[in-house]
């Protein structure tokens, strides 16, 4: 008799001519449960505690082997096995989710109440093989995961933007807003940092466009990355900011930390929620100012996503050459215009001839990244903001990704195309003696 895999791995399959199945299902699921409850009740608390994992995973396979020797329970030695790591992943960890968090392949993790997961691998939605026992096991995930950070989520706070140990993000939905129950998205953090030289391996862009954006940064240009969700906007600008100097002094602002600065002198900085009683709250504007008072030589804001746009400006305008953020947005034009509306949030009464003037003075080059049918993530757009005619903010694309087919495997075919367009800031490329690379990479082929 085979059970119990079904909360691990591969579902047990059903044959609709067999209505005895469906009598077996459910008789495996309480043997299951059986088991499980011997094996825990066999486990001393008081001991449980002083043990490390390696020990707690040996008592937890051993006590599962007692029982299910005691019952004469139907389990091989995988399945023996299995319910352990379960066990064991329930007690240490995120119980089902801990496969998952595992797999380096898989990027964002899904959780749409007990019986539906999805994971992204490889750029593409897929339905993953676990599941919770109910909504009272997921739910406690989801409250251990806020007790970790010292953070609840219950009826009166039902919202939480949370990090895991290894600095994955994780966002939390529960009942009653979640309808079909607790819901959970986890966007992993990257073990293995990706730099451009890795981008261009992955087809996100080409070696000339690398070496534009290498220029870029090392000039000390303000960079705008924009895209949509999961477009790999935050990947990128781990990657460009690679090339700021060792020497500076970088201060990083993030609702939640995932930026991985490789340079000696960061002072990492992220906004902290208002505690029940509403009070204590730290926005990511307060840190932006706060951080103007830090002597930075470039502040990076991980999204911009409110009203601190108008203090990104300030910062980009007051010395801080090379400062960059990410912004959801589907092109260009749509960033400025996020970006505008945004300051609007928090500048009321501002004109926005004013706002744009700030804008045009401000940033100097907006990157548009997109994750593609699919499923691979490219630089759609490299545009630089050139100036301001009447109303209109001018831009004009350096490189753009021309779409030409599609290949027999599914992905795209395409390639990036440099415009042969002059930028307005050649003369700082010049200043910073980089002028001949960045013609060299324009010029030459995609």
């Amino acid at each position: 008799m085979s059970f119990g895999r079904r909360h691990i791995s591969e579902p047990v399959r059903q044959d609709s001519h067999t209505p005895d199945d469906t009598v077996l299902v459910r008789a495996s699921a309480e043997q299951f449960a059986t088991v499980r409850r011997a094996a825990l009740s066999m486990l001393d608390p008081v001991n449980v505690a002083e043990m490390d994992s390696k020990m707690l995973r040996s008592a937890i396979a051993g006590a599962v082997g007692t029982v299910v020797t005691q019952e004469r329970v139907q389990l091989n030695s995988r399945e023996q096995a299995a319910l352990a790591d379960e066990l064991a992943n329930d007690m240490l960890g995120l119980g089902p989710l801990e496969p998952l968090l595992a797999d380096e392949r898989v990027t964002d993790i899904m959780v749409n109440g007990p019986n539906c997961t999805f994971i992204e691998k490889s750029g593409k939605l897929t339905k993953a093989d676990i599941r919770f026992r109910d909504n009272a096991h997921l739910l406690s995930i989801a409250q251990r995961i806020a007790s970790a950070i010292g953070r609840r989520v219950d009826e009166s706070s039902p919202l939480l933007d949370a990090r895991l140990e290894d600095g994955s993000r994780v966002n939390i939905v529960i009942p009653p807003l979640a309808l079909d129950g607790p819901c959970l998205s986890i966007r992993k953090f990257a073990k293995k940092r990706i730099d451009l030289a890795k981008l261009v391996e992955f087809h996100a862009l080409s070696e000339n466009l690398a070496r534009v954006l290498e220029v870029m940064a090392r000039c000390r240009l303000n960079i705008v990355i924009s895209g949509g969700t999961g477009s790999g906007k935050t990947t990128l600008l781990n990657a460009i900011s690679r090339f700021a100097d060792a020497s500076e002094r970088l201060v990083t602002i993030e609702d939640a930390a995932e930026l991985q600065l490789q340079q000696p002198h960061v002072v990492r900085l992220e906004t902290r929620p208002a505690n029940l009683e509403g009070q204590g709250a730290i926005s990511q504007r307060d840190l932006v100012r706060n951080a103007l008072r830090m002597r930075p030589d470039r502040i990076i804001i991980g999204e911009v996503r409110g009203a601190e746009a108008f203090d990104m400006l300030q910062a980009m305008n007051t010395g801080h050459d090379g400062s960059m953020s990410t912004i959801h947005a589907n092109n260009s034009r749509d960033a400025l215009a996020r970006i505008e509306n945004m300051v609007l949030m928090g500048a009321v009464g501002l004109p926005s001839a004013a706002i744009r003037q700030q804008i045009v003075s401000a940033i100097d080059v907006i990157v548009q990244v997109q994750r593609m049918r699919d499923g691979m993530r490219r630089v759609t757009q490299v545009t630089e903001v050139v100036g301001q005619e009447g109303d209109v903010v001018v831009l004009q694309d350096l490189f753009t990704f021309e779409y030409d087919g599609e290949n027999r495997d599914g992905t795209l075919r395409g390639a990036f195309r440099a415009t042969g367009v002059r930028p307005q800031f050649l003369p700082r490329l010049r200043y910073f003696g980089l002028e001949g690379i960045y013609t060299a990479a324009a010029a030459g082929p995609a």
